[in-house]
This record gives C-alpha cells, sequence and structure tokens, in this order.
C-alpha cells in the first residue's frame, strides 16, 4: 500500500531510512568482525588438530615399544586415574559467547612403579596426557566456531533484510512523497498565477 505524501510521512521515512543504514553499516562491521575471528580460530584448529596427530603418533608408537618391551600393558593401563577436572570459560565478541575448554594444569604424576614398568610407558602416558589438554582445547575452539558461523549467517541475514528490502523501500517512499509533494507545490503555484491573473 502507498504511503500517504504527506511532509510528516517524508520525514519519518528519511529518518526510517537513516536508521536502516545505519543497522546496515554496524551489522556489516560485525559480519567482518566476526568472519575475521572465525578465520583466526579455524587456523588455531588446524594448529590443535596438527598437534593432536603428531602427538597420537609419537604416544603409540612408545605404547607399541612399552608392549614389546613389558609385554601387554593393559593392567597397568588401569592404573591411570579419571581426569574429570574440565575447565569452561566463556567471552565474548561482538555478543557472541565463545567457550574455552581447558583441563585443570597440574602435573600429571606417572601412575606406575618404578618396578613394573620404563621409561617408554611413562613417555606413552605422558603423549596422551597431552593429547588429551590438546583434545580440550581443540573441542572449545572447534565449538566458538561453530557458534560464530551461526551468527555470521543470523547477521548476513538482517544485514540482506535491510539492504536488500527496507532501504529501499524507504528510498521509494521518499522518492514517492518528494514527487507527490513537489507536483502539489507545482499546482500550487499555478492555482495561484491563475488567481493574480484574475485578479488584474
Amino acid at each position: 500500500m502507498p504511503v500517504v505524501p504527506t511532509k510528516a510521512n517524508l520525514m519519518a521515512s528519511k529518518k526510517s531510512l537513516s536508521l536502516s543504514s545505519g543497522g546496515y553499516e554496524l551489522l556489516d562491521r560485525k559480519r567482518s568482525i566476526l568472519v575475521r575471528e572465525m578465520m583466526s580460530l579455524i587456523s588455531v584448529a588446524t594448529e590443535i588438530q596438527d598437534q593432536i596427530d603428531s602427538t597420537y603418533a609419537e604416544a603409540y608408537a612408545a605404547l607399541q615399544r612399552a608392549n614389546i618391551v613389558l609385554g601387554f600393558v593393559e593392567p597397568l593401563a588401569k592404573a591411570v586415574p579419571t581426569d574429570d577436572g574440565l575447565d569452561i570459560t566463556y567471552r565474548s565478541v561482538m555478543g557472541v559467547e565463545l567457550p574455552g575448554v581447558t583441563l585443570e594444569e597440574d602435573n600429571p604424576g606417572i601412575p606406575f612403579g618404578l618396578y613394573t614398568s620404563d621409561s617408554l610407558l611413562d613417555e606413552a602416558f605422558l603423549n596422551f596426557v597431552k593429547v588429551k589438554r590438546l583434545t580440550a582445547k581443540l573441542a572449545g575452539v572447534e565449538n566458538s566456531v561453530y557458534r560464530l558461523a551461526d551468527s555470521i549467517k543470523r547477521t548476513q541475514k538482517r544485514a540482506n533484510a535491510l539492504k536488500n528490502i527496507m532501504i529501499p523501500r524507504f528510498d521509494g517512499d521518499i522518492k514517492f512523497i518528494t514527487e507527490a509533494l513537489e507536483e502539489k507545490d507545482r499546482e500550487e503555484f499555478s492555482r495561484m498565477k491563475v488567481i493574480k491573473a484574475k485578479k488584474k
């Protein structure tokens, strides 16, 4: 439905256009910041994944050597205590809550006796502890990436609505009202000329 061409509606449409344009700029800036943060976290996740892969390789190689030297080490593995010291913190980036997942940084003591194990098993254990810490860190980073991707999608949707629907609509309203008011002024001017001419 076309807007009624009045000066009040023209002012309201101009104000709405200004607010929509400002909102679009803010959303576009937010999207850029979130994309930059996400790209940075993706490179961190890739780096952590590489560390996990190489540490796993070292851990399994040490475990294989320990199995060869000590025999089957499953009974010794049962001596490893359960670790439930998971800690989750949050930081906010443009209103998006990003989790950081860590394990308590206490120095793990070797849970095997000197008589029943050797340095190969100790090396495998320490590498698996390192993998556990890295995996917790990776979980936080990947969760942050998913949250950022979701927020970027929603922000882009809102920005597109402003850019492609609201701003063109207000532009159209302003053009329509301006042309209608100008036409009205021209008619009024012509009418006044006719009246003056008749008076003369």
